[in-house]
């Protein structure tokens, strides 16, 4: 049973709810003063304990999708990473293949032209040789006579670090939430690709083209645009492309545009930080290049590089989000380049988590919409 399965979260809380039975039970045999009844009561508080405790791990993982396998959990995950083609033709057939489609949940309609369609796929960096899944949106219209000419603009939707490619259709229903907007006419059509930051786990790469490592940022500046475009009808035009991300998504959706104007035309990042952090999970994403780790600073980008001809928002909350001020800051030093544009969605209150992020994903969907073209 996989770690994201309604069973564990079951069996745990019926192995928790057993524990407990058994400690009110058996406590008056445990009363005595010898060692073995304390040692019997401290252990079954400690068993108690444990697991209550693994129950609500469990359910918090459940709600917001920081680990997706037990591998995951524990940092064994090897099954997907770089990936070096050594013949120069995998015998793919292409950079991206699909490997299941499936109609979005919670919207009406049986068929791809009403309700749209969510492809799981897997996606090979022609350069970087990253491999990694991700799933992709493709709306009704898509699907429909009418439109079957017509080219769709695209967004890349990243979640944060760990995360899971699969919450972001599950928990934050990106796809529902643009198919409704769409049919209501706040927003454009728009394909969405939806994946993880995290493209050589479990190491957190932070989106940087690690030296002598996963050259993570060519892998969404060039090798993710050309294995979409020549698999969809994408529009090929430089204003085509958004990327949106939340946490460590929404640091890499920023960096990237500010990085990759031409490729980028609007970014949207979910409270995000503004510079690459080094720890554990990161390792050392720069190997002492100087300009490699100026260049993951956003602020350091903002005082010493041209401004880039890009559209950026940004979301916090004045109660619950730890990046408030430092969003403010970062308002301020975009709007003193004169160039390049920024928005933000500033809430009351609303902590880092799945449910502010819902609350935010749709006027956000409707501003990428708004700054993208269709050609």
């Amino acid at each position: 049973m996989g770690l994201t399965s309604n069973k564990v979260l079951a069996l745990a809380v019926m192995f928790a709810a057993a524990l407990f039975v058994a400690t009110v039970w058996l406590w008056p045999r445990l009363a005595r003063q010898s060692w073995r009844a304390v040692s019997g009561r401290v252990g079954l508080l400690l068993a108690t304990q444990l697991a209550l405790f693994t129950s609500l791990g469990i359910a918090a993982n459940q709600a917001f999708g920081f680990y997706a396998s037990w591998a995951d959990l524990f940092g064994q995950e090897t099954d997907q990473g770089v990936v070096i083609n050594h013949t120069g033709n995998s015998g793919t057939g292409g950079p991206l293949q699909v490997l299941s489609t499936s109609l979005v949940q919670g919207v009406k309609g049986s068929r791809p032209q009403t309700a749209g369609q969510v492809q799981k796929v897997d996606i090979v960096g022609r350069k970087t040789h990253i491999a990694t899944p991700a799933y992709v949106y493709l709306p009704p219209e898509y699907f429909q006579p009418q439109y079957r000419t017509r080219t769709f603009p695209a967004a890349v939707v990243l979640t944060g670090y760990p995360g899971t490619a699969q919450a972001l259709v599950d928990k934050l229903h990106y796809p529902r939430t643009a198919q409704e907007l769409a049919k209501d006419g706040r927003m454009q059509p728009m394909i969405l690709v939806m994946l993880r930051p995290t493209v050589a786990p479990p190491r957190d790469t932070e989106c940087v083209d690690v030296p002598g490592g996963p050259q993570s940022e060519t892998f969404f500046a060039k090798d993710l645009p050309e294995a979409v475009l020549a698999h969809y009808r994408v529009g090929k035009r430089p204003g085509s492309w958004g990327i949106v991300g939340d946490s460590t998504g929404g640091y890499c959706a920023l960096k990237l545009a500010m990085h990759n104007p031409s490729v980028y035309a609007a970014a949207a990042g979910l409270s995000p930080y503004y510079k690459a952090p080094i720890d554990p999970t990161t390792g050392d994403l720069f190997q002492g290049d100087r300009n490699l780790q100026n260049r993951a600073d956003l602020w350091w980008l903002l005082k010493h590089e041209p401004a880039p001809d890009t559209s950026l928002l940004v979301t916090s909350s004045r109660i619950g989000e730890h990046n408030y001020k430092d969003t403010l800051k970062f308002i301020e030093g975009v709007q003193a380049t004169n160039l390049t544009r920024i928005s933000s969605i500033i809430l009351d209150s609303g902590g880092h988590n799945f449910n502010t992020w819902r609350r935010e994903i749709p006027p956000t969907l409707q501003w990428l919409s708004g700054r993208l073209s269709d050609r």
